[in-house]
């Protein structure tokens, strides 16, 4: 079914071209780096599970997304949003790391069900024009 977009609750937000372009780029890659997150947890790998996370989508991450230059352009909220994501992913770095001693894989899938559940609430609030 067909939504218009004022059928869209969501808040704008409005970026640059090229920061639109930069933001949009950098959540296809967190996607891909989840789905990623994934495969290395159904193969027991949590260190590189960890590495993912930490390297692509925690607190490591920011300069590599130029988090900074973007934040500018973002209310409030969808700022703290993104901080949530990006510490959570960086938690989960933890959990992981930890699980590779005790391959405890509940504890990460739970961990890595926080990261998504930020972005799912980020992008339930939010849009990017």
């Amino acid at each position: 079914m067909a939504h218009s977009q004022a059928d869209d609750p969501r808040v704008m937000v409005r970026f640059p071209d090229m920061l639109r372009a930069h933001t949009l780029a950098n959540m296809r890659d967190h996607l891909l780096a989840l789905a990623e997150i994934q495969d290395q947890l159904a193969r027991g790998a949590f260190d590189k599970a960890s590495d993912i996370a930490e390297q692509r989508l925690g607190m490591s991450s920011l300069g590599l997304h130029g988090a900074h230059d973007v934040a500018q352009f973002m209310p409030q909220g969808m700022q703290a949003a993104g901080t949530a994501m990006h510490r959570s992913a960086s938690q989960f770095a933890i959990v992981a790391k930890d699980a590779s001693v005790t391959g405890d894989l509940k504890g990460s899938v739970a961990a890595l069900a926080r990261v998504t559940q930020t972005c799912v609430a980020c992008h339930a609030a939010y849009r990017i024009q």
